[in-house]
């Protein structure tokens, strides 16, 4: 080790929180695909590889000149775009926020963008401080399909009755168990989640869902996406959310909603953590 390896691990340890906002269209997903120590993929790796959390480390580390790992508030799928994904990391080289945020933006894609940089404390944690998550789904509701925005957007050619979809989707308001509407693949140890928000609402051609909830299940907003749906067409009454609800089987809600028109909008903490409004309680 070497005098300035040696300064480095010495020196304490600064912890920062960041928003990042992002397209997910070029990633897969949220998560590191490569763990710290294992051998970096090759450059010719088959596009769509990267995620979001090994580009941002990587704009990082080179700001800071060291290595840094980040933890998120909420880690979002393949093709799943951040409003303003919160992170935290630790750093033993101290950079003003400024620094920060142009620094390693400026390594970063067109894609990503990190939005503000704030020194917390030692003990606030992007994943377990957060109270709240909110997202957003947005779809084009019209014949024919869109050329614009078409990344943001899932599509539904059929005429759907926001009102309808409003009205069935407050079924899932309170703590409940959400297993029909979770991913067989899904790794957390229970299906209890308590939605606090739910809303549909019709804009022009686009209808939109948002809603937020102390957590989120593996696939949940889109498994609930895509059963609202059938109830928009018509093809399902308005009770049928609250039967899948309480039947708890997944195989016979709704398919999966596209991830493109998904938009992870934001956690919200505590006033305490003194981050900005827009993550707020």
């Amino acid at each position: 080790m070497n005098d300035l390896d040696t300064a480095s691990a010495a020196a304490p340890l600064r912890r920062y929180a960041l928003g990042v906002e992002y397209d997910g269209s070029e990633f897969s997903g949220w998560q590191r695909l490569v763990r710290p120590g294992e051998p970096a993929r090759p450059e010719h790796a088959p596009r769509g590889e990267a995620t979001v959390q090994t580009t941002l480390e990587a704009a990082l580390s080179f700001v800071a000149g060291t290595g840094i790992e980040v933890v998120c508030a909420g880690r979002t799928d393949a093709g799943v775009h951040a409003s303003c994904q919160v992170v935290h990391f630790d750093s033993p080289v101290e950079r003003d926020p400024r620094g920060w945020t142009l620094g390693a933006t400026s390594r970063l894609p067109p894609s990503v963008c990190v939005r503000w940089c704030i020194p917390v404390a030692a003990d606030f944690h992007a994943r377990f401080s957060a109270r709240a998550r909110r997202y957003r789904y947005r779809i084009l509701n019209r014949p024919v399909r869109p050329a614009l925005q078409r990344q943001y957007l899932s599509w539904e050619r059929r005429p759907l009755d926001a009102e309808a979809m409003h009205r069935a989707a407050q079924a899932l308001l309170g703590e409940n168990d959400f297993s029909a509407f979770r991913t067989v693949h899904c790794q957390a140890p229970h299906a209890r989640r308590d939605l606090q928000h739910i809303a549909v609402r019709r804009d022009g051609d686009i209808v939109e869902m948002e809603v937020q909830a102390n957590a989120f299940l593996h696939h949940m907003v889109r498994n609930i996406v895509g059963s609202l749906l059938p109830v928009g067409r018509g093809d399902r009454p308005e009770g049928w959310i609250a039967e899948l609800l309480a039947g708890r089987d997944r195989t016979v809600a709704g398919p999966t909603a596209p991830s493109a028109g998904l938009v992870f909008v934001g956690p919200r903490y505590p006033a305490e953590c003194q981050l900005p409004a827009e993550v707020s309680l």
